[in-house]
This record gives C-alpha cells, sequence and structure tokens, in this order.
C-alpha cells in the first residue's frame, strides 16, 4: 500500500480539542503508549501518534476506495450523528447513526430482508398507493416507514456486507465492532483514552466526545476515500 500525503497537520488538530482524552480515572492502561500527559486530571492524547494511525487509515481508505470497496461508518451517539451522516453522503458510503441493531451484519440475511420490506413501502408510498388504503392501514405502514426510515435509512442502497467499516466511539458501537471482528471485516476506529486500541484493524486516538474532533478525523477519511474513488473512475 502506497504512503501519500494527506495534509494533517498537529496544530489544526489542538485546534479541535482532537487531545483532549477522558478523566484521569477512567482509562485504559493500553492506551499509555497513546498518552502524553495529564492535565488538570485530563489524559492528553499523543497527536503525532493520532497523526501517524489517521494518515495509516487514509492510505487504507484511499487505496480501498480505489478499487471500488464500500464503506461503512457507524456512530449513533448524538455528538457524532450529523458529522456521520454528512461525511457519509458526501463520500458516498453508507452509514448508521441513529441506533445499531443488533445482528445488522453477522445476521445480514434478516437484515436484507428488512431492507426489502422498507424498499417495497418506499415505493408504495411514492406511487401513492399508502393513501388509498383504509386509514388505520395507511397509519400502521406509515408508521413501520418511518421506523426503518430512522433505522435503515442510511444502508437503503446496501447489497451486502461492507468491506470497511469505519467506527465512532469503541465504546458506543461496542456491538458493532464486535459483529465486524467476527465476521473478518476490517475495522478503523476513534478511540479515546478509556478504549482497548488492539481491538480494530486501525485505532486512531482521538477525542470522541467533542464534535470538532469527530468532524475533523471525519474530513480526512472522507478526502480520501473521495481521492480513491476519483482514481477507481479515471481507471476503472
Amino acid at each position: 500500500m502506497t504512503r501519500r500525503y494527506w495534509n494533517i497537520n498537529l496544530e489544526e488538530m489542538m485546534e479541535s480539542g482532537v487531545h483532549f482524552g477522558h478523566g484521569t480515572r477512567k482509562w485504559n492502561p493500553k492506551m499509555g503508549p497513546y498518552i502524553s500527559a495529564k492535565r488538570k486530571g485530563i489524559h492528553i492524547t499523543n497527536l503525532t501518534r493520532t497523526a501517524r494511525f489517521l494518515s495509516e487509515a487514509c492510505d487504507l481508505v484511499f487505496d480501498a476506495a480505489s478499487r471500488g470497496k464500500q464503506f461503512l461508518i457507524v456512530g449513533t451517539k448524538n455528538k457524532a450523528a450529523d458529522s456521520v451522516a454528512w461525511a457519509a453522503i458526501r463520500a458516498r458510503c453508507h452509514y448508521v447513526n441513529k441506533k445499531w441493531l443488533g445482528g445488522m451484519l453477522t445476521n445480514w440475511s434478516t437484515t436484507e430482508t428488512r431492507l426489502h420490506k422498507f424498499r417495497d413501502l418506499r415505493m408504495e408510498q411514492k406511487t401513492g398507493r399508502l393513501n388509498r388504503l383504509p386509514k388505520r392501514d395507511a397509519a400502521m405502514f406509515k408508521r413501520q416507514l418511518s421506523r426503518l426510515q430512522t433505522y435503515l435509512g442510511g444502508i437503503k442502497y446496501m447489497t451486502g456486507l461492507p468491506d470497511i467499516v469505519i467506527i465512532v466511539d469503541q465504546h458506543e458501537e461496542y456491538t458493532a465492532l464486535r459483529e465486524c471482528i467476527t465476521l473478518g471485516i476490517p475495522t478503523i476506529c476513534l478511540i479515546d483514552t478509556n478504549c482497548d486500541p488492539d481491538l480494530a484493524d486501525i485505532s486512531i486516538p482521538a477525542n470522541d466526545d467533542a464534535i470538532s474532533s469527530i468532524r475533523l478525523i471525519l474530513n480526512k477519511l472522507v478526502f480520501a476515500i473521495c481521492e480513491g474513488r476519483s482514481s477507481y473512475i479515471r481507471n476503472p
């Protein structure tokens, strides 16, 4: 895999608060090598390590995108949800930003059935068929459609398991991470000082609570994916 320059700037990361970890009482000892200091009861992440692993992640997604691979971005907590949706739409990736439904990947056949139902209901709504049903039935189907849109809207065009999964907040998305590990799907995970850096294929030590930090990390990955997709279009 070729190494590239991704304009990862330490000053920019500091301005976005990427270096702020959790309180020193809430930490995983495995994160020791990624912590540079303690300040006012908070661990400070070593941004040089962050830059290194973010650069590796950008290389990985660029290479995968240049070969037409598919990505899934997962981040369901409130602070991450909007950034995840924006990043995924910009890079033409699938995403989950509301709630991870257990078995979404490991029980793909059930997810596929739900997606087929979702697509059918969307088509019936577009053609106006739902409005021609009795009021009670129409209301029931519309509630069902709304629920499916909330939980599956970001993966409505997904036709198979993703090739790479990008996860924001290891603790929050632990179920998704375990499913990827079970299936052998490569993962890139944004990890704070309370996480286990050994679980993901590439762990990026960074503040997973600040919107600005999450957005910066996703921006870099999205840019690399878009560059890779451009390369794939030029050299199919």
